[in-house]
């Protein structure tokens, strides 16, 4: 896809320090359909540093969250694809060309940050740890769920644009979705700088935000593979334990029993979930 087809959207908020240079170098990098900045409720002047440098603003009368943000930029975008890219400096918009380009053959692509070039040791391990429990659950391999460059068809966007939070979740449930919906995803290596300015994502609070969101979606495409570990494991433990019990005081006692039934019910409910799941996507165009 060429760039003259393609809105940019940048959520920012509080992002003075570094709006408008990016704004300047995307606009350098291509010639873009529009570049919308969605100042969210910032307390500084973000907004008119975007406007001076070239970009159509959007702003919000209040900080929503940075999923918000995205959404509505989503909502104003006229081009027919979107790329979204982060206001703090981290990206590079010579990559926005790249990930665009790819969108001939995908229907998303991810800017996939090297290892070396994520914040610190402790979110390089969260992320490792959220990457690999989201290439189980949606047997893929992802190479990097949490990453907010991406660039994407909109009329795909829009299919999932009411699952989106307005936290700081938004990459992690479009990659999940997209996946799960059968859509072409592709992770393209790229290399981030240092952030400027201080991150709004808290590791221990956004960690377990991230996580569930990552069940929230997996539980909506592809249940089975959350639930039916889940009733394995009770039913092992149950049926191991009567084993045991039978052997050793040559009787079956009611926990295991009750650990067999509770592994049948979960299993039950998954298989109900599951068929509910494939509901959604009947009559999808």
């Amino acid at each position: 896809m060429a760039p003259a087809e393609t809105s940019i959207v940048i959520p920012a908020f509080n992002e003075a320090a570094s709006i408008a240079a990016l704004v300047a170098d995307l606009r350098r990098a291509g010639s873009w359909r529009e570049i919308l900045v969605v100042d969210d409720g910032s307390t500084d002047d973000t907004g008119a540093r975007a406007s001076a440098a070239g970009a159509h603003v959007i702003r919000h009368p209040y900080n929503k969250g940075n999923g918000a943000a995205v959404k509505t930029g989503i909502r104003h975008a006229a081009g027919s694809c979107v790329l979204i890219i982060d206001a703090d400096g981290q990206h590079q918009p010579a990559d926005a060309v790249r990930l665009v380009a790819q969108l001939a053959d995908y229907d998303l692509v991810v800017g996939a940050r090297s290892t070396e070039s994520q914040a610190s040791p402790a979110r390089r391990l969260g992320n490792s740890a959220l990457n690999w429990i989201a290439s189980y659950l949606t047997e893929q391999p992802i190479a990097d769920l949490t990453s907010g460059f991406r660039a994407a068809r909109r009329e795909h966007l829009m299919e999932f644009l009411h699952l989106l939070p307005n936290g700081f979740s938004t990459p992690t449930t479009t990659t999940l979705a997209f996946i799960k919906a059968g859509y072409s995803v592709r992770f393209e290596p790229i290399d981030a700088a240092q952030r400027q300015g201080q991150s709004k994502i808290r590791l221990g609070s956004d960690g377990v935000g991230f996580l569930l969101i990552l069940l929230k979606v997996i539980t909506i495409f592809s249940p089975l593979r959350i639930f039916l570990p889940i009733s394995a494991a009770a039913f092992l433990i149950g049926a191991a334990y009567a084993i045991w019990t039978i052997a050793t005081q040559s009787h079956v006692t009611n926990s295991s029993v009750l650990l067999i039934l509770l592994s049948v019910v979960i299993f039950l409910v998954g298989l109900v979930s599951e068929q509910i799941s494939s509901l959604r996507f009947e009559g999808r165009r």
